[in-house]
């Protein structure tokens, strides 16, 4: 079951990087759903390979076919099943890792867990397979669209450089306005300016990305082993490089002291809100009607050009140089897989609020 999320709305994704073609199903999306292909493939368009100078140049249309569960354009409530066809795999690219493990990759673990790996791109460990991820989310937004709910998700740090606007102050229309995702114009120019130099020493980077949802209703989530936050800390921890996860105040909260940190409750057109929202729009592991709004950080592409030390599986001590096409930074390209997980957590929240009622 590790490649399935949801409860209510499930999804599997199933395919490897350098396989025939990746893809996913989907059961217990609601029926009468108007299905935009059109902004599904816009969504996959943000996240596909070879868009910009900053990019791994491999070449993929990323065209999802769907096989099932639509007619006339509108779900049917039935399985829907997908496929994205690979089509620019380079696998000779790979020959030189087939007995070698690459630092900090899945190469080790995948070999010691079940006896054999592909070597081919990581195989079912790469991030091609999150192709599947945004498709799927891109169904679940069209669901929360139709109940008022927005997710947006942006650059916010690379490596050292960081935006110093908000959520609340950037000018979030500004996100697809750079190869970078980041909002903020001048920051985003020396985030650009970073990878590309690291790009060429053969390096890569981290960072941060911020998302922002709002229109969520009072009461999404379930308390103790099932928190709103929880779900969606468990849906950000799954995407490749992944390496930490906050939400509101987060981290920088311990600075504050209580008086500080909590959130006073007014009246607001005569319903309860809060002053302010410390808490991430998320109190008890419950949604409370304000913006829910968390980080997700990076990890540097573990896949360089630099020389570095390594083993083989004969347990030979060697040297690695790693060839083959990478992203210098996952930021970019990751900024839709970080909402499509957020959708798919909430949509299926969404569902299971509606069955409880």
């Amino acid at each position: 079951m590790s490649n399935t999320i949801g409860n209510f709305f499930t999804f599997t994704s199933f395919g490897e990087s350098h396989g025939v073609g990746i893809g996913g199903i989907i059961d217990g999306c609601p029926p009468g759903i108007e299905l935009d292909t059109v902004y599904i493939q816009s969504e996959l368009d943000r996240r596909k390979p070879g868009q910009s100078t900053i990019s791994t140049p491999r070449k993929e249309d990323d065209k999802v076919e769907f096989l099932s569960g639509i007619f006339d354009g509108k779900t049917t409530g039935t399985p829907i099943a997908f496929v994205i066809w690979n089509q620019n795999q380079q696998s000779k690219d790979y020959n030189h890792l087939k007995d070698v493990y690459r630092p900090s990759h899945a190469d080790f673990t995948y070999q010691q867990k079940y006896g054999i790996r592909d070597y081919r791109g990581g195989g079912r460990s790469s991030a091609r397979e999150t192709a599947s991820r945004v498709v799927a989310g891109a169904i679940a937004k069209l669901i929360l669209k139709g109940i008022g709910v927005s997710i947006q998700a942006y650059t916010s740090q690379v490596g050292p450089i960081a935006m110093t606007e908000t959520y609340e102050t950037a000018d979030l229309s500004l996100i697809e306005s750079n190869i970078v995702r980041c909002p903020q114009s001048d920051i985003a120019e020396k985030m650009i300016k970073y990878i590309a130099d690291l790009k060429k020493e053969g390096d890569s980077t981290g960072g941060i990305i911020t998302c922002v949802v709002k229109g969520v209703p009072t009461g999404w989530g379930e308390p103790i082993f099932d928190k709103l936050q929880a779900r969606l800390a468990s849906a950000m921890m799954s995407i490749n490089a992944s390496h930490g996860f906050d939400y509101g105040k987060g981290f920088d909260g311990v600075s504050l002291k209580g008086s500080e940190m909590n959130d006073a409750f007014v009246i607001n057109n005569e319903k309860v809100s809060t002053r302010t929202n410390n808490s991430g729009g998320i109190q008890g592991g419950i949604s409370n009607g304000q913006d829910i709004y968390f980080r997700v950080l990076f990890k540097p592409v573990a896949t360089i050009s630099k020389l570095q030390n390594t083993v083989t599986t004969s347990l030979t001590e060697t040297e690695l140089k790693a060839r083959g096409r990478h992203d210098p930074c996952v930021l970019p390209r990751a900024v839709p897989i970080v909402e499509a997980m957020a959708a798919l957590t909430l949509v299926d929240l969404f569902l299971n609020a509606k069955a409880t009622v």
